[in-house]
Order: C-alpha cells, then structure tokens, then sequence
C-alpha cells in the first residue's frame, strides 16, 4: 500500500525537488501550493496539486480531514530576510502564525508526522562556524523568527499531543535536478548562483558583489551551499528517523564557498566572464555562515552526493540555459 503525505509549497524551489523524490519513490503525494510563489508546471504529472492558501484554515482541515496521512512535508513559507525586515508582521503572520495552525490541525487529524523546512537563520549571528545545532538560538529577522515559532510549536506538539516532527535547518539551496526536470525559478530573483549565471548570460545586469573587506580568505562573505536534490533526501532520510523520536538536524557542506569562489565556479563552467562590480557591504551580513551537518551524518547517514561547488553550478547553468523564462515557454 502506497504511504501518503502532504506537501505545503511542493511547486516552490525547494518543495518541488522533495515531491519529485517521493513521486520516483512510488508515493501518494498532494501538493498544497497557493501558486504565488511556485509554479503549476514545477508539479510532476500524477501528483495531486490544490491551489490553496494556508491561511483558508476551512479548506485546509477539509484535506487534512482525508487522511490518513503518514507525514505532513512544509516547506510554504516567504524567506527573504531583507523584506521580512520591511515587513515583519506579514511574515509573522504568513509564516509564524499560520505555520502553528497547520500544526495544530494536524494533530487534530492524527497525522503521523510534521517536518520542517527550517533556517539555519535562527542562530542570528553565530560564534562559532561552523554552526552546531547547539548553538544559541538568537535570530536577527522576522524571517528567522517566524521560523522559530514553528519549532517551537512543534515541541509541544510533540511534548503533549505525541507528534514527531524533524526540523532541518540550512542555509543555501542551490543547484537544480540533474536530470533537468527541475530548477529554480524566483521573481525576483535574489540568489548569488542564478544571478551570477544570468549575468554570465548576459540575461541580467552586471552582478553586485557587496563588500571585499570581511575577514574572510578573499574578503567576501562565505556562505553554506547544499544542492536542493540532496536537500530532498536529507528531508526523507529525517522522516525516517522519527520512528526514534523527533530530530533537529543542520544542513550543510561544513565549509563553505565565497562570493568570489561561485564567480569563478560560474565562469568555468559556463565558460563565460562573470562581469561584476564591487559594492559596499549589507547592513547585517555576517562574514561567515555555515551549518554543521554531522549530527545527521552521524544519526541517518546523509552523504551529500553533490557537494562539489562546480557541481552545483553546472546543473543550475544547465537548467538557467534551457529555460531562458524558467517555467514558462516565453517571455510572456
């Protein structure tokens, strides 16, 4: 008998690549995507989509109310950090409050577990890096924040209801389906990699390098990249876990690459300069951030099979340069 599970933003980046994997696996899968920031097209052919917002708690409870469900996968949520400190309330709401009433309806439905997509952005800025998952919890955004409500909504629901439920913290997805079914697709656009190979392509203006003097090997920020099919698998392999007891697992490579380090994995790549300029400093970029992974290394055997930097570019670089208006056939 197949198992059944639910998926929260399964048409977004990230969502996409974890319904893919459970669909090559066989599974019953239903996406529930409100479509604003994922696409139609992202969804396999045979998984069940529904375009519902979250925060319809009606429509929602009338899906989980069809169960049963072995496991409840919630990736939907806003994650920039930048607009969630121009808007915090919405994302607070959208995110934070809305991310506990999901939880709280599937404890009502019995659903047999809850995992997380997290942010390794709860640790604010960190003192030691790489990052365990012990470090203190000291998130500098509203994003952060709301993330941390859902965590902690999560503990007691595993404290009083019985829910085991996986967090899994990271940083950087990046990359996109080697075997090209999939990719990544933002409006705007706001990742190093896809806007390194955009300019690389000349399909967008010269990249913005902010700040060269960190205290860094190159001066410019470090920063934590695991590709998103590996990302997937982590998902799978903590779900599995759970029969043990609820888990919080980092995500990541454990080194790190600079920004100048992606432009040069970018130019040999592609094959193609990378033109950029220097620019000044973020307010509140931190010189490094990166995510220890060896507790779930340790606990579920996670090896990242595409940890090598080039790796992850070229299949980014191979999905950007075929689908020159990502999802959509044309411009338009």
């Amino acid at each position: 008998m197949r198992r059944r599970f639910i998926v929260t933003g399964g048409a977004g980046y990230v969502g996409s690549h974890l319904v893919a994997a459970l669909a090559d696996r066989g599974e019953d899968v239903v996406v529930l995507d409100d479509l604003r920031l994922g696409h139609r097209e992202a969804v396999p052919s045979g998984v069940k989509l529904l375009e519902i917002d979250l925060a319809d708690a009606p429509r929602v409870d009338a899906v989980l109310a069809d169960g049963p469900w072995q496991a409840v996968f919630h990736f939907a949520a806003r994650s920039l950090v930048g607009e969630s400190m121009a808007k915090p309330f919405q994302y607070l709401t959208e995110n934070g409050a809305v991310g506990i009433r999901l939880v709280e309806a599937c404890v009502r439905h019995r659903v047999g577990a809850f995992v997380l997509s997290s942010t390794a952005n709860v640790y604010g800025n960190p003192q030691v890096v790489p990052i365990p998952e012990e470090a203190p919890l000291a998130t500098t955004s509203p994003y952060g924040e709301s993330k941390l409500m859902v965590e902690r909504a999560l503990h007691w629901a595993g404290q009083i209801h019985g829910l085991p439920s996986a967090c899994l913290r990271y940083f950087n997805a990046a990359g996109a389906d080697p075997a090209g079914r999939l990719g990544e697709d933002h409006t705007p656009e706001t990742h190093l990699i896809p806007l390194a190979i955009d300019a690389a392509l000349g399909r967008a203006p010269e990249l913005v390098v902010f700040g060269e003097d960190y205290d860094t090997p190159d001066g410019t920020c470090v920063r934590d990249y695991v590709h998103v099919t590996d990302l997937a698998e982590a998902h799978l392999l903590a779900l599995d876990r759970l029969g043990e007891g609820s888990v919080t697992y980092n995500l990541g490579n454990g080194a790190g690459y600079s920004v100048r380090e992606v432009i040069r994995a970018v130019e040999a790549v592609g094959r193609r300069r990378v033109p950029a300029r220097m620019g000044p400093r973020r307010p509140g970029d931190p010189a490094a951030l990166v995510a220890s992974s060896a507790r779930i290394r340790r606990e579920t055997g996670w090896t990242p099979r595409h940890a090598d930097l080039h790796e992850m570019v070229r299949t980014a670089y191979a999905w950007r340069e075929g689908h020159p208006h990502g999802y959509r056939r044309t411009a338009g």
